[in-house]
């Protein structure tokens, strides 16, 4: 069987510096918002390269705190992808505020920042791009855009920790970047957890208070908040794999590089854009013939997984918004073509070899 993920095999590799870690921590008695939370902090924030980093529970938090903070609510629109995880529209939505979407370009299956400001309106506050799969969005032409309009950038990097455009990291383009740690991320932890990245002071001030039920001090409420808290033990856990994340990516594009150079001539790699760095949270490939596709594989005992198989705007739960099938037909393709294929940095170079020897019987023979 070869899975989609192997994590074991991650944990393995730092299993010797994970058990002194745990013990660390439970003798430290600090659970909540310890000094491991502290330092993850600080070392995300130089990372990344902002003033500001705040743990928070998860990706979806992140998100959420994000569009409260910026005091986006009821009537307002937020601007971002129908083909992303539904995380993205449950944060928008969870403000009151409403998610207008925009078509993907088929090549990075991102947000299409040529098609931005056809949707933009006097309700609009905010764009909040997807770095899907690890590719990152067009930052540059969506922050013109947002300058332009005055509008806030609500980066969504959950797949994408280490992406970077040029030098500069995703995460420290917008107003905000909103990472997560579930486990299969690139930077995973053994639980949920999430990140919020920003430059203004304040700003992060309020997401400490937010996350913390509003609180300034030891009981002490200034507003109604939320009870969302990175966990000092998946902090403790996430250090130790901050300092080896460049090389897990590096290994990701390595595999990446070999699967597009086994797969080119029978399906369609995913592209990586110039001047960026995609990281291959996921190694996405399209294909007319997906599901036969997907049928071998399974056959041979080989993992894969379709994300996403219905773009948020067909999906049942966003039917009040009031699309229909065609609204946007690049991400109803996508739907219908994509198909990851497993990748992670201790994949085997022999497993990627079995895996497209099987995709091409299927290509050759169709």
């Amino acid at each position: 069987m070869i899975p989609m993920v192997d994590l074991s095999k991650q944990f393995a590799e730092i299993k010797e510096e994970i058990y002194p870690m745990i013990n660390q921590i439970m003798e430290s008695s600090h659970y909540i918002l310890g000094p491991k939370v502290q330092e993850f902090e600080r070392r995300v924030a130089d990372y990344i390269a902002v003033p500001g980093a705040i743990g928070v529970a998860s990706g979806t938090d992140a998100l959420h705190l994000s569009i409260e903070a910026l005091n986006i609510g009821d009537g307002d629109e937020v601007i971002t992808t129908p083909f992303t995880f539904f995380a993205t529209v449950e944060a928008i939505l969870y403000t009151g505020a409403k998610p207008v979407f925009v078509d993907i370009a088929l090549d990075t299956f991102n947000l299409d920042s040529d098609r931005i400001e056809e949707k933009i309106t006097e309700r609009t506050k905010a764009i909040l791009p997807v770095h899907l799969f690890g590719h990152p969005s067009d930052m540059e032409k969506i922050m013109e855009i947002a300058r332009r309009h005055n509008l806030y950038v609500i980066e969504d990097c959950a797949q994408a920790f280490g992406a970077a455009v040029g030098q500069k990291k995703v995460g420290s383009f917008g107003d905000t970047g909103c990472f997560s740690f579930y486990p299969s991320k690139n930077l995973g932890a053994y639980g949920d957890g999430g990140m919020i990245t920003c430059y203004d002071n304040n700003l992060s001030d309020r997401f400490k208070r937010l996350r913390n039920h509003g609180s300034i001090g030891s009981y002490i409420h200034e507003s109604v908040g939320f009870n969302s808290r990175l966990d000092e033990l998946q902090a403790g856990f996430l250090l130790i794999k901050l300092k080896r994340l460049d090389e897990y990516n590096r290994r990701r594009r390595q595999k990446a590089s070999l699967y597009r150079d086994l797969l080119c001539d029978a399906v369609r790699c995913p592209s990586e854009r110039a001047g960026v760095q995609h990281v291959y949270n996921q190694y996405t490939i399209r294909s007319e013939n997906r599901n036969e596709i997907q049928s071998k594989l399974k056959e041979n005992s080989i993992s894969s997984v379709v994300y996403y198989p219905r773009p948020l705007h067909l999906q049942k739960a966003l039917k009040f918004l009031g699309y229909r099938e065609g609204d946007f037909p690049l991400a109803e393709r996508a739907s219908r073509e994509v198909l990851s294929l497993p990748i992670y940095p201790e994949l085997e170079e022999s497993a990627i070899e079995k895996i497209a020897e099987t995709i091409k019987e299927v290509s050759v023979r169709v």
